[in-house]
Parts: C-alpha cells; structure tokens; sequence
C-alpha cells in the first residue's frame, strides 16, 4: 500500500512539471517561427501595414525611379482613409493657393472632379494630423514642391466622371505609350490598378488600368513638320465626330455618339476651298458675315427654301425680324411671354439652351434682351448651321444626342427652346425628354413649337409630360405665325412625385449622381429636386444683372469667390485690355480653357463678348457656380478633341491648362494642334504657365506659324500672348 501510495504521489508531481515543459516548447517555436518569417519577408510589405498615406513626403519621386507596389497595396487595404487625406491636402493647397493669387502670383493648384463623401470622426481626425504634417512640408520645401505634390496626386487619380460604354477613346489616348509620342514621353511610372471604383453616379468610375507618364511637357528638342488633314469633311472637320470608316458599301461619316480617333490629330485643318476672310466684326456679324467662310453645298440648297439667311454677294445676310416665324420672331417672343407672364426675357429668365439651329434669329432676338443662349448643334445636321451661328458671334457647340447625357450639370438651365422640334421625345422610354428634366431648373420652362401635330404623338407627349409631373402653362396656336407653342414647367419640388399613381418612370437611386455627365449614359429615371439650402438648384437665382455678382448661399467657397472674381478683374483691367496689344474690338468668341467660377468671363462681362466656360472633367465640379452667376460652360476632358467646328474662336484663354494636363495626355501636342483647329486665322492666345512649358511651346506655335507678340516671365511662371496668322505658307 505505501509503494502504491508513493508511485500515485510521484505521477501528480510530475504533471505539473510536464505541463511547464511543453508551454516552453510551444513558446519557443513560436519564436523561431517569427525571427524566420522577417528574415525571409519583404520590408515593403511590413511598411504597407504601417503607412496609410504617402501625401506627407515632400519630394516629388524621380521620373526615372520605379514606384514600389505597397503603394498600391497601401491604398487597397485603406482606401477610404487615403481618399480623404488627399480631399483635405487639396484644400489645403487651393486656399494657399487663391491666397497668392491675391498677391499677383500665378494659380498652381490641381484638383479633381469628384463627389465628397462622410466619414466617422476617427477617420477625420486622422487626416487633419495629416493635414497638418502636409502643411509644415510645404512650408520647408517651398512652393516648387507643392506643385510637384498636388501633380502627383491628379496622376494617379481616375478622371473619367461616370461609365464610359466604349472606353476607346480615353484608354486609347491615355493608356496606351506607343505611337508619335516620341521622346515627349520621358519614363512611365506603376500602373495603378483602379478596378471597378463606384461613383455616385452608379457606374464605374473606370475599369481596367490607368497608367500616368512623366516627363516634359513638350520635347524641346523635337522638331515638327505638319500636313493638311486629308478627310471627307475637309474643312469642317471636327474629330471625334466625323470619324470617316469604310467597312460598308458606303463609308460612314458622323456617328450616332462621339467616337475619338486611336491618336489624337496630329494634322491642321485647311482653309475654305475659297479662302477665307477675316471675319465680319461685332455687331455687323449680327447682319451679315462672308459666306465663303461658311459655304457647304448644303448650305446653298437650304438657302433657297428659307428667307432668314439671304445670299448677297459675297455676304449671307440675315435680315431683321425675318425667321421661321410668319409673323416674326419679335411677335413670338412677346407672344411668349403674354402666354407666361413670368418669362420675363433677360431679368428671370437669362441661361437658355437652344435644341438645334434651325433659326439663329430667335438666338440674336433673344441677345437684344440681355439672354445668353447656347444653341446645341445636333451632329446629323449636315447643313452645318451651327457653324453660321458662331460666325455671327452666337454661342453653339456640336454634339450627339442620342444615348448619352450632354455636358452640362444638372438643374443648370432656366429654359430650354425647341422650335420646329422633330426630335421623338417619347420614343426610347422618353429617356431624351428626361435628360431635358435632369439639366432643366427646378420651375423652369419647357418651350416646344410645332406647325403640324402629329395625334399619336401627341398623346404620347401628353402621357409622358404627365408621367414626369409637367405642368402645361400654355398651349396655343399664334394666328399670325400658324405656330402652335406649347410652355411647360418643371416641378418646384418633389411632393408632387409622391402623388404619382405610377411610379413610372421611377426615381433615381440616392447614389445616382445627377451631375455626372462626361460619358454617362442616359438614365429614364428623375431626379429628385434639391431641397436643401446647400444644394445647387434648391432656390431661383437673382435677376439679372444682379446675378452676375451674386454669390450663391449654396456654395462652401463664398471667400474664394471673391477672391477669383477680384484676381481676375485685377488682371484684366490692368494687363489683358492694354498691355498685351489685342484689338478687343475684333474679340467676340471667347473660350477660357480651364475655367473655375467664371471669374475670368465676369470680368469681360462689359466687353461686348462672350465666353465658353470650359471646366475639364478632372478638375472640382465649380460649372454649377458658373451657370449660377448667368455665364456658359460645358464639361470637357483636353485629351480629346472640342465640339466645335474650326475657326470658331477668336481669342483661347488658357491658365495653367498644360501643366495640369501633362501627366494625363499622351500627347499634349495634340492639345497645341487642337487650338489651332478651333482659334480663327488672325485670332489670339493668351497662355499663363511654367516657364519650363511656354520655351518649347513657343517652338511648337513658329512651326505652326503663328507670331508671338509677347513673353514675360516671373519667377519661374510667365505668359504668352500669340497669334494665329491669316495665312500659312
């Protein structure tokens, strides 16, 4: 019994012991295995664990020096913390920025066209020590260094606002690093892989890879030798809408949707077969301008079946009060507006778009009474007549408008006119009647006018109007013109939706971004109406022209408004309208190519032009502002080529355009070849921007034979002033 007991004592003495044993040896092997995963692991990946955001690194990378992949991985595991901290960092930089501009130093910031997203309050606070640790960088390293900062962060950003269906023309322009580039092209950094990124515009913001180029701008050892475009529409030519294809028995001209060619254009449009003059000054444009300078056979065949346009000479003429209208267009407008007495021409109503160009008399009428109108040139009219409209000096671009949304944002336009309509606005789910509804104002007016009325479709248009909550004002037929004018109102807000006893067509998801139009399809659904104080479109802006210098209460940027407007007018009246040699006198057609609040535009506002607003599609949405104050604008992406016929332009504007975009084009020669398109012979260019940008640029500009009147430079930043010549050897 006790050697029993003794043995049973022994075995509880040992287990403990045991136990302590096995726990060692766990321990240790737990160790090993940790000292043998660093040894073999890679040190990116252990600093991709570590670094959420890579904004706080003052010095730009070399072009020459390959990116390593945890970025990449960086961003994947925490995309929303380093989304946010490049949103913060970027306003860091605009307000440094509209803060020099105030000094007399020019704009450097770059940002990008995208919706703003919440965020918990730990991801905030997060970013503001970023926020802060930027600044303190920026502050050592110098204003160079922000530059080459804020450049870095557009590189890697995808630009595309919305889906594109037929990503040929941005994959081919951008993506791809073969072709003429040549040496324009110094390095290619990583690809960054941006993979099916939801927007609020419920498609995808771009599939497939992006890749960003590095290097100069322009090649200044480059030499150019340029040729004539050989091409059916000669010199029409407008390039990703004449896309010329023989794979039928009759080659195809201009296409259903725009469709940009693999390379950009790297060919100059010819001068009219017979030639081409200067063209007629402000406001005798408004009368008559050369005929040669717009002829198309067409043309001459529509002529003779319509009396507002007169061949007279060697002018078209266009005599007053004479249009489409039997008893003139100053007898429909006042009909109008008896119709509707709160369509008050140039007061309430100042922003109109124009469907089609059938008769620019009704544009020049509507001129008389302070309304701005843009008329949309559909791209099947073969006659060409928006380009008689922009020789007059009247504001009209050319685009499809068929399947995919018009540049423009949403609630921007207080009417939209349709005269002698025969679009089929019912047809398709009466999706183009519901993109009239997504860029129409919350109240504004729907003006249709017809000479025959087709019953079925007019009890299509009568169910559709009804479906989308359109209220009729007027419907009547004009005795002396034989024209029957429909007026319609959009809603004001959204309780008249909810009345609906079919909820057809629907309304769009809440993530649907109404203002996303770049290469977004069509969407046959509504859009909600703002409600709110800080949406765009909730309340009518003020009459004009008090409009002009009013401020929306929408908007977050009121100081910076002020600031650009004051920048701007500073400029002008003390540089652009006497020190630079224009004659404003033979100014009419204005585009800013890279416009921000229309601060430019306001500042020319007594000068008897006008100006098209172009706001590039990766830059912050501000085209709402724009439309808001009473001036034009339309999204664009410079990657690609303008919606506009040659010679339409008599002065380009272009602040900084070059260094913003040359890290997205593969060709930013293109851009160069691209404003010598659309600028008229004897038409000027002004160009603010790096020193290192405007010395090969003005190679680029003798060999295209314009002059250059005047160079002046300041710290590292200068301005161009050119001009195209009349004639090219």
């Amino acid at each position: 019994m006790a050697i029993a007991r003794l043995a049973r004592l022994g075995r509880q003495a040992k287990r403990p012991f045991g136990l302590c044993v096995k726990m060692t040896a766990v321990a240790i092997l737990g160790l090993c295995f940790i000292f043998v995963w660093s040894m073999f692991s890679s040190p990116a990946n252990s600093v991709t664990t570590q670094r959420e955001s890579f904004d706080d690194i003052s010095e730009p990378t070399s072009a020459t020096t390959k990116v390593s992949d945890s970025r990449t991985q960086s961003i994947k595991k925490n995309p929303k913390k380093h989304e946010i901290s490049k949103e913060e960092d970027k306003k860091v930089n605009l307000e440094s920025d509209l803060d020099k501009k105030v000094n007399g130093t020019v704009s450097s910031a770059v940002h990008r066209h995208e919706s703003r997203k919440k965020n918990d309050r730990k991801q905030v606070s997060n970013v503001k020590k970023e926020k802060d640790s930027v600044k303190s960088s920026n502050v050592e390293t110098g204003e160079k260094n922000e530059k080459s900062e804020e450049e870095e962060q557009e590189e890697e950003q995808v630009v595309v606002d919305g889906k594109e269906e037929e990503s040929e023309s941005e994959n081919e322009v951008n993506v791809d690093t073969e072709g003429d580039g040549g040496d324009l092209v110094q390095a290619v950094d990583e690809e960054l892989a941006v993979e099916n990124v939801e927007d609020d515009s419920g498609g995808s913001r771009g599939e497939g890879k992006k890749r960003k180029f590095k290097g100069p701008v322009f090649d200044p050892k480059a030499h150019y030798s340029w040729r004539l475009c050989s091409t059916r529409s000669k010199q029409n030519y407008i390039p990703c809408i004449d896309i010329e294809s023989s794979t039928g028995k009759i080659p195809s001209y201009r296409h259903r949707e725009r469709s940009c060619p693999r390379a950009p254009p790297m060919c100059l449009v010819p001068l009219p077969h017979g030639g081409y003059g200067p063209p007629v000054p402000w406001p005798e444009s408004k009368l008559k301008i050369f005929y040669k300078n717009v002829a198309h056979p067409k043309l001459a065949a529509y002529i003779k079946k319509h009396n507002w346009l007169l061949e007279y000479g060697e002018y078209l003429t266009f005599p007053q009060n004479q249009s489409e209208f039997k008893g003139g267009v100053f007898h429909y407008l006042e009909a109008i507006e008896e119709m509707v007495p709160d369509i008050e021409w140039g007061k309430n109503i100042r922003v109109v778009l124009e469907i089609g160009c059938a008769d620019s008399s009704f544009v020049a009428s509507l001129h008389d009474k302070e309304v701005i109108t843009l008329s949309l040139g559909l791209k099947d009219d073969l006659v060409d007549l928006a380009q008689v409209a922009l020789e007059r000096g009247f504001p009209a671009f050319v685009s499809p408008f068929g399947t995919r949304r018009l540049p423009f944002p949403s609630g921007v336009f207080d009417a939209i006119h349709c005269s002698g309509c025969s679009i089929p606005w019912h047809s398709n789910g009466g999706k183009l009647l519901l993109e009239m509804n997504r860029i129409l104002r919350p109240s504004g007016y729907f003006i249709l006018s017809t000479k025959h009325d087709n019953i079925e479709e007019e009890e299509a248009m009568i169910t559709l109007m009804a479906s989308i909550c359109w209220n009729i004002l007027a419907h009547k037929t004009d005795e002396v013109s034989d024209v029957g004018v429909k007026i319609y109102q959009k809603p004001e807000s959204n309780d008249i939706y909810k009345l609906r006893r079919k909820k057809n067509p629907p309304l769009c998801k809440e993530h649907e971004n109404p203002d996303a139009a770049w290469y977004v399809p069509m969407k046959t659904c509504l859009h909600t109406i703002p409600s709110a104080i800080e949406q765009h479109g909730s309340e009518w802006p003020e009459e004009w022209p008090k409009r002009l210098e009013t401020f929306p209460d929408w908007s977050n940027d009121k100081e910076k408004l002020i600031v650009d407007a004051n920048h701007w007018k500073a400029i002008i009246d003390n540089s652009y309208l006497a020190g630079l040699g224009i004659d404003w006198s033979n100014i009419r057609n204005v585009m800013d190519m890279k416009a921000i609040y229309g601060g430019f535009a306001a500042a020319l506002a007594q000068q008897k032009i006008w100006v098209m607003n172009v706001v590039p599609v990766h830059a912050p949405d501000t085209l709402p502002v724009i439309y808001e104050r009473g001036l034009l604008g339309i999204y664009h992406d410079w990657c690609e080529s303008f919606g506009t016929y040659p010679r339409s332009y008599d002065l380009l504007h272009a602040d900084h355009l070059f260094s913003r975009l040359k890290n997205r084009c593969k060709q930013p020669v293109a851009i160069v070849v691209e404003m010598d398109r659309i600028l008229r012979p004897g038409g000027w260019a002004i160009i603010r921007d790096k020193v290192e940008i405007l010395e090969p640029l003005e190679g680029i500009l003798r060999s295209l034979h314009w002059e250059i009147r005047m160079t002046y430079v300041q710290d590292k930043e200068g301005i161009m002033c050119a001009q195209k010549t009349l004639w090219r050897p």
